[in-house]
């Protein structure tokens, strides 16, 4: 083995710390096991916010630095010289005792303008829910309503000198290197949730084309496995099919012995059958053993390359510093390499066989994968609560109960079938409030109940029971919407059950008249027999009910068009 490529072992005032050999300007890092994955999604944003408190200190300075919070880790990472890298480092630890907290709600503001250009993967909320590694796919709502107090605790409580390590990669260790941090021990990788009953499973949304995710175990085959795949996806898709412009994989380890392979392939919207169709069947040919020893070997020898360049160690050591606050062993690149060339075309196989009983699919908008055995993934509880009723107006057979255990959202077909979206109270991930009333539950399966008093008649006492039976630590409250839901106007939709009037026309018109007036005419004559001639002693009772029933009966045969086109036409 060669040292310079070796990953070596130290301290820096405690703190863990991993040293690699590398010419050139020297690279550094402090990782902390906390990131997103620790928070609630009431408080989602505070490990975010706290990075950019950290870093404020560090003005515009002209060497390269920069912080990265993660799922389950936040990174402080630069670039410079020797003394640079001494300075930032000390920094970022002093600024992590003592938070500028004159900045935060300029920070805040920072932060909500970085959300907004930052898009959001969805996968993750499929398949964690709305907490743990699932909380990457929401805003950071507990941003704004965060105290002082707060992320000052926050920050002792995680960013400590026991749940750090960290990183240099340069030709020695820096000189006068001292590293001050609270006190405080390693803290344990997020508990991994679930919100998929069955697997595989898919869900349709978007339009830009397919996109999967599988856990795996995190082993040297399933890195050979995402590297076949992206190869697999770019044969079919991209150069035999053409159907795709990007057809890629990744693998990215959770360091908690698990790793997850991700893989996409875009489409434009007449294309969307055949690329769904084309994934699905790269997929069923790896779960099939259908794995070419040339294709395995060219995978191989990429990423062999990639370990044995001389910077390999300096590149692994951000990883490797996760792999060790997670409780894992650092592996140099010659260990990784050694892993690689023992792996078989088998071990790749049982991997594909793995990744088919937990994989995740996301399809376009108006596609479904059941046909392939994915099963859909959950849109609605399986009950919904008892309790008071609301109906919403106009709304479809749509209700709104509010129970003494939670709240639900119910929607009834014409055949009585009902679907029912609930969330419990001792569920609740976040209650968003606004000032209008209007309530945005959030259960920690994903699933959202709506309470909004613009649909529903919901009185002022049903909300204060709402607000008093969620948990205080999930609320969110949010400023003033522009236009909260309301009710449409009554002239806006036509009433429920039936039709809009359509405009009258002049032949219609003409038509209500002349019948009209005719009713009139045979009407009146109907009248006087029937108050007149009853008592004619000559005509008889037989004769006159035979006249006074035939004139009344032209009456109504006159009458009921004229009444009809009255009824259904409006005026022009």
């Amino acid at each position: 083995m060669n040292p310079q490529a070796a990953i070596h072992s130290t301290q820096v005032d405690g703190i863990p710390t991993l040293f690699a050999y590398a010419p050139g300007p020297m690279r550094a890092g402090l990782v902390f096991r906390v990131g997103v994955a620790d928070e609630t999604l009431a408080r989602a944003g505070v490990t975010h916010l706290v990075e950019h408190l950290a870093l404020h200190r560090q003005g515009l300075a002209d060497y390269h630095f920069n912080g990265e919070t993660k799922a389950a880790f936040t990174h402080f990472y630069m670039e410079g010289v020797e003394h640079e890298v001494v300075a930032y480092l000390q920094g970022v630890c002093a600024s992590l005792c003592d938070l500028p907290m004159e900045r935060l709600e300029t920070e805040k503001e920072i932060l909500r303008t970085e959300e907004a250009r930052r898009g959001s993967a969805q996968l993750p909320l499929w398949r964690y829910g709305a907490q743990g590694y699932g909380l990457v796919s929401y805003p950071e709502w507990g941003v704004r309503g965060l105290r002082p107090e707060d992320v000052t605790h926050w920050a002792q409580t995680w960013f400590t000198q026991g749940n750090a390590v960290l990183w240099i990669a340069g030709e020695r260790m820096p000189a006068g290197l001292s590293l001050k941090l609270p006190a405080g021990g390693r803290r344990p990788m997020p508990a991994v949730t679930s919100a998929l009953p069955e697997a595989p499973a898919y869900f349709s949304e978007g339009k830009g084309g397919v996109l999967l995710d599988a856990v795996v175990a995190d082993t040297a085959a399933a890195r050979l496995y995402a590297g076949l795949l992206e190869r697999e996806l770019s044969r079919s898709l991209r150069q035999e099919g053409g159907y795709s412009y990007t057809a890629a994989a990744d693998f990215t380890s959770r360091r908690d012995g698990m790793a997850l392979v991700t893989a996409f392939a875009d489409a434009l919207p007449d294309k969307q059958d055949a690329v769904l169709g084309g994934f699905v069947d790269v997929l069923a040919g790896l779960q099939a053993g259908r794995i070419g020893q040339a294709d395995l070997d060219a995978v191989r020898g990429r990423l062999d390359s990639a370990l044995a360049a001389p910077d390999a160690a300096a590149k692994r050591l951000p990883g490797s510093a996760e792999d060790l606050l997670a409780g894992r062993p650092v592996r140099s690149p010659d260990d990784v390499r050694a892993e690689l060339r023992a792996v078989t075309a088998d071990q790749v196989h049982a991997v594909a066989r793995e990744a088919a009983t937990t994989a995740l699919m996301q399809v376009p908008a108006g596609h479904s994968a059941d046909w392939a055995g994915y099963t859909e993934a959950p849109t609605e509880s399986v009950y919904a609560v008892t309790g008071r009723r609301f109906r919403q107006d106009g709304g479809q057979g749509r209700s709104l109960v509010v129970g003494a255990d939670g709240v639900s959202t119910t929607a009834q077909e014409p055949d009585g079938t009902e679907h029912a979206a609930t969330v419990p109270y001792r569920s609740c991930a976040v209650m968003l409030c606004w000032p209008d009333g209007g309530r945005r539950l959030i259960g920690t399966d994903g699933l959202i109940v709506e309470v909004e008093p613009g649909l529903y008649d919901i009185d002022a006492h049903t909300l204060a029971t709402i607000d008093a039976a969620v948990p205080s630590q999930a609320l969110v409250w949010l400023p003033p919407r522009q236009q909260p839901p309301r009710k449409p106007a009554p002239s806006a939709a036509p009433a429920a059950g039936r039709p809009a009037l359509k405009r009258r026309t002049v032949l219609q018109t003409i038509g209500m008249l002349l019948l009209g007036i005719l009713a009139v005419v045979f009407g009146l004559p109907a009248l006087a027999v029937t108050v007149f001639e009853s008592g004619d002693k000559d005509l008889g009772t037989g004769g006159w009910l035979v006249l006074s029933g035939f004139l009344w009966g032209i009456t109504g045969l006159l009458a009921w068009p004229a009444i009809r086109i009255a009824r259904t036409t409006r005026r022009g």
